[in-house]
């Protein structure tokens, strides 16, 4: 699963080390702020050569992280890890509605606008011939709403 979050970096960890299977690794968290109505904080991290990324930027820096989400079971409970892949600034001009995007997204382009779901497009119903409820109509032969 690829996402990308939109947010303002609001801390960066400490590095990280250690020996695994592998070989040795080094992975560097950071915190950063959703722009959304009700923002949301989200604990990422940053493994190997993702954290050179992560160095380009200072806290309060708005950014977009291209992310994985992945869940791994150990002794019967699970554990769930969000892995930076990459770091750009973020788009100024369009921040992703609820802070989270997919890639490849539908984006306007030109002179369209986008609705604003803050101000949902409803219609007005239309207007009644008359005050009469249908399941009290007395009509018995066809009674299904539609």
């Amino acid at each position: 699963m690829a996402l990308e979050i939109q947010g303002k970096l609001m801390k960066i960890m400490e590095p990280v080390t250690g020996d695994g299977r592998n070989g040795a690794w080094t992975k560097q968290d950071f915190l950063i702020e959703t722009f959304e109505t009700y923002p949301k904080k989200v604990y990422i991290s940053a493994w190997g050569d993702k954290i050179d990324q992560l160095k380009r930027f200072q806290p309060g820096q708005d950014i977009k992280a291209s992310i994985n989400i992945e869940s791994r079971e150990y002794n019967e409970r699970w554990y769930t890890d969000i892995k930076v892949w990459k770091i750009d600034p973020a788009d100024a001009t369009a921040p992703a509605p609820g802070g989270f995007a997919q890639p490849g997204s539908y984006q306007p382009q030109g002179n369209q606008s986008a609705p604003n779901p803050a101000q949902p497009n409803f219609q007005p119903a239309p207007a009644s011939s008359g005050n009469q409820n249908f399941f009290e109509s007395g009509n018995d032969g066809d009674d299904l709403p539609f």
